[in-house]
C-alpha cells in the first residue's frame, strides 16, 4: 500500500458540491492499494502514518506525530498513485488493486483509523472528488509499504 501524506492547516473533500469530509490541522492521506496488498500492509501503513513525526515541537523541530498534536486525519482513496509511466505518455494503472480489493482495503484503513484516532474524515471510494487543502510547510511525504514476501 502507499500513501502521500500532506501536513495541512486544513483540508476538505467535496463530492457533488457537498462537503464529504473535512479537518483542521492534521494530515491529508491520499491512499492507494496495490495488487497483492492485504490487511497486513494496511495495518503497517496506518501505524506508520499515525506515528510519523512530522509536526513541530516547541523548538520548531519535526518531532511530533499527528497523534501527539491531536490533529485530524483526512483519508482519501487515490488509485492514481499506482501509475506506471515507464511505457509512454499515457499512465498504466495495472499495479493498482482491482476495484473490489481497493475498496475493501480502503474501508479497512478507515475503520482501523477510526478505532485508533479520534478525528478521522474521509472521501468516498470511487467518487469524483474535489480535494482542497492548505499545505503546512509545505510538508509532503510519500510512504509505501511493500507486500510481505510469501514464505518459502
Amino acid at each position: 500500500m502507499m500513501t502521500v501524506l500532506q501536513r495541512v492547516r486544513e483540508a476538505r473533500v467535496e463530492i457533488d458540491h457537498q462537503i464529504a469530509g473535512q479537518i483542521g490541522h492534521g494530515l491529508l492521506a491520499l491512499v492507494c492499494a496495490e495488487r497483492g496488498d492485504t490487511e497486513q500492509e494496511a495495518d503497517k501503513l496506518l501505524a506508520k502514518l499515525l506515528k510519523l513525526r512530522i509536526f513541530q515541537d516547541e523548538a520548531g523541530k519535526m518531532n511530533r506525530s499527528v497523534q501527539d498534536v491531536a490533529g485530524g486525519l483526512l483519508i482519501v482513496s487515490q488509485f492514481t498513485l499506482a501509475a506506471d509511466t515507464s511505457g509512454g505518455n499515457r499512465p498504466s494503472f495495472t499495479n493498482a488493486a482491482p476495484p473490489a480489493d481497493g475498496e475493501r482495503l480502503y474501508d479497512y484503513v478507515v475503520q482501523r483509523a477510526r478505532a485508533l484516532h479520534p478525528v478521522v474524515a474521509t472521501g468516498r471510494f470511487g467518487a469524483d472528488m474535489k480535494v482542497w487543502l492548505l499545505n503546512d510547510g509545505p510538508v509532503t511525504i510519500p510512504l509505501r509499504i511493500a507486500p510481505a514476501a510469501a514464505p518459502a
